[in-house]
């Protein structure tokens, strides 16, 4: 699989819901957190569907099943959460 390098820059080894924020652990060490009312998937989902998340593509994506939504980190980094 192809990555841009700046994808690589931002990889998630742990993803979890809590208190209506969707939070990541980095590889490097950061944490990074985002209200669930920024995505109109994640906002209108449940607490279980909001908490089954998937990390995909070597790290550098957010995959809800039940939700159908995807997310890459490097967008997430970017402030842009879908719609």
């Amino acid at each position: 699989m192809k990555y841009m390098v700046a994808e690589l820059l931002f990889t998630v080894k742990k993803a979890w819901y809590e208190s209506g924020m969707i939070c990541l652990s980095l590889t490097d060490g950061k944490e990074v957190r985002f209200p669930v009312e920024l995505n109109r998937k994640l906002k209108n989902a449940t607490d279980k569907q909001r908490n089954n998340i998937e990390i995909i593509c070597g790290g550098t994506g957010l995959h809800w099943p039940e939700l159908d939504e995807d997310l890459s980190v490097t967008r997430i980094m970017e402030r842009r959460y879908g719609y």
